[in-house]
């Protein structure tokens, strides 16, 4: 009889453990993916990490699609390695009185700017940098908004957000590639029409300057070269020898320079870029 009221009670236990209600969770942060978009990009607008979005999802490589929900991952953000701050968000709230910043591995100038609010002329001038080049653990006075510079508009369904160039003389369409900012516009007459963040030629492997026009284009092409071999290369718009604009699969760090000198683009820019110009359509390469 005690053997059979044990054997009772565990029953009674078990059963109370498979009807317990679950521990509440908190909620889940969620992204709908639009068309044009990439990982790189909802990354970089929800301040986490590619890497960290991609482990969230058990996404592999770059392939997301359409109406496809994203888990964004709690926790890494800013603080995260390799993550962007949000643009709505700025980490330094007493903008007007100026401040500081120490450079952290993988940050540019545009990255810090677009972090601040203040563009990468600003930050060059109160700094005294004549070029872009920065190192990790240098310490950065950010000026302030009053200071005259201009804060970098919040990012929009075309491209990463950056102050657009003056638009360079002319009727017809062409690219400018801003070396400094790593951005790529689209223009039609005066008017921009897209624009992009781009990677461009490391220091070792600089990126032309001048004024080009597309001579051949390929929808895909093998590339390779001192250090890579890369099949299938999207959208190739070659505008100088071996210099070209094309899609990029092998890295989502658009923002930095990692090119042997052609300009990377994000695959889905890329395509509205190739079907977008022909060839003779200039590319006017600057810093």
């Amino acid at each position: 009889m005690q053997r059979i009221f044990r054997l009772t009670g565990a029953a009674v236990v078990l059963v109370g453990l498979l009807f317990w209600p679950p521990p509440a969770q908190a909620d889940v942060q969620t992204h709908v993916v639009q068309r044009g978009e990439t990982l790189f990009r909802i990354a970089l607008n929800h301040g986490v990490t590619v890497d960290a979005l991609r482990a969230a999802n058990g996404v592999v490589g770059n392939t997301i699609y359409a109406g496809q929900v994203l888990i964004i991952p709690a926790g890494t953000g800013a603080a995260g390695a390799g993550a962007a701050a949000p643009v709505s968000q700025p980490v330094v709230s007493n903008l007007t009185d100026g401040g500081y910043h120490t450079v952290q591995r993988g940050e540019n100038l545009f990255r810090i700017g677009l972090r601040y609010g203040v563009g990468v002329a600003a930050i060059q001038a109160a700094n005294g940098i004549a070029g872009t080049t920065i190192y990790v653990g240098q310490r950065l006075v950010i000026p302030s908004k009053a200071s005259g510079s201009n804060p970098a508009p919040a990012p929009n369904n075309n491209a990463a957000a950056a102050p657009a160039p003056q638009s360079p003389g002319g009727d017809g369409r062409r690219f400018v590639v801003d070396l400094s900012e790593q951005m790529l516009y689209a223009y039609e007459g005066d008017t921009m029409v897209r624009s992009t963040l781009v990677s461009t030629g490391l220091p070792q492997w600089p990126t032309v300057t001048g004024t080009y026009y597309i001579y051949l284009t390929y929808v895909s092409q093998r590339m390779r070269g001192p250090g890579y071999d890369l099949p299938n290369v999207p959208y190739v718009m070659y505008f100088y020898k071996g210099y070209g604009l094309h899609g990029t699969y092998w890295h989502n760090n658009f923002g930095s320079p990692m090119s042997h000198g052609c300009v990377n683009m994000p695959t889905s820019e890329a395509e509205w870029a190739f079907n977008w110009a022909s060839i003779g359509t200039p590319v006017i390469v600057q810093y």
